[in-house]
């Protein structure tokens, strides 16, 4: 059991999310850079597909109630030790300070946060409310039975966020676009806008034009994939996004691109390149 001292801007629970309920509504949700919560799960024996906690900016603060061993991926934070398996004493409160670079970090403990199952995952969804709510100053977290599997002696290998290349396959709406919008696409330098969040990285440079008036109607979408709103600006859809939209889809983001896209924070810069293999 640990109890949370501070939530910082945002910590919410998430695991691998909620697969096979889009026919339903329900976004996927899940972690963000899903590679993080995977290695984070690795390095103290869970199953990858274990909950974790994801912090925002930095900022929380946890006691922990009970001995328990835990790893930080992620968005490197001053505090805890980053990168690999650790151990701490009942009394111990772990402090998380504010990422120089990249925006979001991950905790795992071993044995996986044990919080209420919904729709199959513990996956906290901002945008339909489904899963446990963001924590709070004073909640407290269960942790669930050690798993057979030790603790890895492995250290997490650091990655460079700011200025990132994110790799993306040609969406399915181009003949929406004039015939450069592709190139055009792949060949600025984006910088993200503030109002980023889980449902969606938003980009400001220059407008992509449509060969199309109008807007489609609503069609499945996914997280990953590039809309183009009106106003030609790309928002990149995050694991939160609902799984219709009317924007058309110019490009899809690769997994380990959607992952890189998780640590954007406002301001950063970043650029698109075309995959050459299938993702």
């Amino acid at each position: 059991m640990i109890e949370i001292v501070d939530p910082g801007p945002l910590t919410t629970v998430q695991d691998l999310g909620r697969t096979g309920w889009a026919a339903f509504g329900v976004p996927r949700s899940g972690a963000f850079d899903r590679g993080a919560a995977r290695l984070a799960n690795r390095l103290v024996g869970n199953p990858v597909d274990a909950a974790v906690l994801e912090c925002t900016l930095g900022g929380l603060a946890l006691r922990v109630l009970d001995a328990a061993t835990f790893a930080c991926t992620g968005a490197s934070c001053p505090g805890p030790d980053w990168g690999a398996a650790f151990t701490a004493r009942p009394g111990t409160v772990l402090r998380f300070g504010t990422p120089p670079r990249g925006l979001r970090s991950y905790l795992a403990v071993r044995g996986g946060w044990d919080v209420a199952l919904e729709l199959d995952s513990r996956s906290t969804d901002l945008l339909s409310g489904l899963g446990p709510p963001p924590l709070r100053h004073g909640d407290r977290l269960p942790v669930g039975p050690p798993p057979e599997a030790a603790p890895s002696g492995a250290l997490a290998p650091s990655r460079h966020v700011a200025g990132a290349l994110l790799t993306v396959l040609p969406g399915p709406r181009l003949d929406w676009f004039e015939p450069a919008a592709l190139d055009r696409l792949t060949a600025s330098i984006w910088t993200v806008r503030d109002a980023s969040d889980r449902i969606g990285v938003r980009l400001d440079g220059p407008s992509l034009a449509r060969a199309r008036t109008g807007e489609l109607p609503s069609e499945p979408t996914l997280p990953g994939a590039v809309q183009v709103p009106s106003d030609g600006r790309p928002i990149v859809f995050g694991p939160d996004a609902p799984v219709t939209g009317g924007y058309p889809v110019i490009a899809v983001l690769t997994d380990r691109a959607f992952d890189l896209a998780a640590q954007l924070r406002p301001g950063d810069s970043v650029r698109f390149g075309l995959s050459r293999g299938s993702g």
